[in-house]
């Protein structure tokens, strides 16, 4: 199966949460209400400078994900 690199998620027992989950490594779900990060995988002892601009960036890319997935929702 060929996995989208950013998929929303969603679950009724968190109706304030916005979910998006990153499929490709490090592979996370980041909630953009408040930015919470759940890894999936085991980054000790990696470079945490290197790992705080990845994730910095895939931040950024998860909140253009969602930006233009709702400008989508919203067009139709």
């Amino acid at each position: 199966m060929n996995l989208p690199k950013f998929l929303l998620g969603d679950n009724t027992d968190h109706m304030d949460a916005i979910f998006v989950v990153h499929t490709e490594f490090p592979r996370f779900v980041i909630n953009l209400v408040d930015d919470e990060i759940e890894w999936f995988e085991d980054l000790q002892g990696d470079d945490e400078e290197e790992l705080a601009e990845i994730v910095s960036g895939l931040i950024e890319e998860a909140t253009a994900f969602y930006d233009r997935e709702m400008e989508r929702y919203g067009s139709e």
